[in-house]
């Protein structure tokens, strides 16, 4: 009786196991190896520059490392005028380039987007300079104002100017040169990405408006500015701070000169760390200036209002 007790017992639902966490954290494990890898690139650099920033330290010179505490900081806002006017450069520097090349960006991601016998063709020739590397755009900047066989030969064959002129050694134009050989790779920087967003405004909105009447000037203004408002905005933040950082270019072309009239923040920076060896006080000085930059772009991007409504 017993024996058909247990056969007539029902048998035990089977056990649920248990979902394994495995499968979930996989994907993060999988990235984890360069995850870390590319933050100790980033982070350590980072946090090497904010502690070297509080010490003295010259390789070639040991006998005076040691802990400086804000004396670094200290010399930057109380004895050293280059930086004040490598400040001023920067900021001069930042807002003439970034405010052409948007114009000119701009007005080229305006024109490529129309329909026109060869398109293709005309936007490759605009956006091919964005290709060119910092170093050889200025290698051929260089060779363009070279005083002997460069633009200054020519314009003096046709009887514009003297022969021998080097506008990357007078002072009066050595700005304005290095403004253009940075517009000419700039420039494509804006075209693509204001192309980019011109290419998903609805053409129906600017049907609506000329059947209402609305001229070409207020189809742009009211209809393509408001809707390229982000991406001018995002565009001009990241030109900026490249255009702040910017070495290759000026130090290829110009040096800082002449007379250190060129002389950026970074490129002085530069100079101080590698010509110099003084690395505690270029790291003093590369705090001040990522604070600037972050203090700088928060607020920009506060009074912009960039992501809120168009």
């Amino acid at each position: 009786m017993a024996q058909a007790a247990a056969v007539a017992k029902p048998p035990a639902p089977p056990r649920r196991r248990r979902a394994s966490a495995t499968p979930r954290r996989l994907p993060y494990l999988l990235i984890a190896p360069a995850a870390l890898l590319m933050l100790g690139f980033i982070a350590y650099p980072v946090l090497s520059v904010f502690y070297y920033s509080l010490r003295d330290y010259n390789p070639t010179k040991p006998w005076r490392n040691g802990f400086a505490g804000l004396d670094n900081f200290t010399r930057i806002f109380t004895e050293d005028p280059l930086f004040w006017d490598t400040l001023v450069f920067s900021a001069k520097w930042v807002f003439v380039e970034v405010g052409l090349q948007l114009m000119f960006g701009l007005a080229l991601a305006l024109i490529v987007n129309q329909t026109f016998v060869g398109r293709a063709l005309g936007r490759a020739l605009v956006f091919s300079p964005w290709a060119v590397s910092g170093v050889l755009t200025s290698a051929i900047w260089v060779l363009l104002y070279n005083s002997q066989t460069g633009i200054t030969r020519y314009l003096a064959d046709m009887g514009i100017g003297e022969y021998g002129v080097s506008w990357l050694s007078d002072t009066s134009t050595v700005f304005p040169a290095a403004i253009v050989a940075d517009l000419w790779r700039g420039v494509p920087f804006f075209a693509i990405l204001i192309l980019a967003d011109l290419q998903s405004v609805s053409k129906d909105l600017y049907e609506a408006a000329e059947v209402d009447g609305a001229s070409r000037f207020k189809q742009f203004w009211h209809i393509t500015l408001p809707h390229l408002k982000d991406a001018i905005i995002l565009s001009t933040l990241l030109r900026a701070v490249w255009e702040f950082n910017n070495v290759d270019l000026l130090y290829t072309l110009t040096g800082g000169g002449p007379a250190g009239t060129t002389t950026t923040l970074p490129l002085y920076i530069a100079n101080t760390s590698v010509d110099a060896h003084d690395f505690g006080y270029a790291s003093a000085l590369t705090t001040v200036a990522f604070v600037i930059l972050l203090f700088c772009s928060m607020v920009y991007l506060r009074l912009s209002k960039f992501g809120g409504e168009k």
